[in-house]
C-alpha cells in the first residue's frame, strides 16, 4: 500500500532491497542468488503501483546488481546470465518509451552495466552494444 499511495521517501527501497538481497547476496555468510526471488520483487511493484519509469528504474538496478555481483566475485552462471540479458532487453525496451529527461540516465545507468559485462565475457557486453546502439538509432 505504501508503494501505491506514495507514502514514504522512497517507494522502491524495499523492492532495490530485495533485488539486491537474491542478486548481490554476502558469499561469506553462505547465502545464494535467486533470479526468480529477484524477478518477484518487480513483479510485485508492477502490480501494486506499475508507474513506468519507476518499472525501468527497478529493472535497470537488477542489472546493475547481477552485472556488479558477477563482475566482484567472478560468478558465471550461465542461468543468471541468461537473466540479466533478459532483464537488460525490457529495461531498455521500456527506457525508450519514456520522456527525454526520464529516459537519459536509464539509458547512461544501462551503458554501465554493458562496460561491466564486458569482463565478464562470453559476449554479453558486446550484445548489450549492439542492442543500445540498436535502440538508439531507431530513437
Amino acid at each position: 500500500m505504501h508503494a501505491r499511495f506514495g507514502l514514504g521517501n522512497d517507494t522502491l527501497k524495499p523492492y532495490k532491497v530485495t533485488i539486491a538481497r537474491w542478486l548481490w547476496p554476502d558469499i561469506s555468510r553462505g547465502q545464494d542468488t535467486s533470479i526468480s526471488k529477484a524477478k518477484k520483487a518487480i513483479a510485485d511493484y508492477k502490480k501494486a503501483v506499475g508507474r513506468p519509469e519507476d518499472l525501468a528504474d527497478l529493472m535497470v538496478f537488477y542489472c546493475e546488481q547481477a552485472a556488479g555481483f558477477s563482475n566482484d566475485v567472478g560468478y558465471s552462471d550461465e542461468s543468471f546470465f541468461v537473466s540479466l540479458m533478459g532483464m537488460f532487453t525490457q529495461a531498455l525496451r521500456l527506457a525508450i518509451t519514456l520522456g527525454q529527461i526520464q529516459r537519459k540516465p536509464l539509458l547512461e545507468r544501462l551503458d554501465q552495466v554493458a562496460q561491466i559485462c564486458h569482463d565478464l565475457g562470453y559476449g554479453l557486453g558486446d550484445e548489450m552494444d549492439d542492442m543500445l546502439d540498436e535502440y538508439l538509432a531507431a530513437d
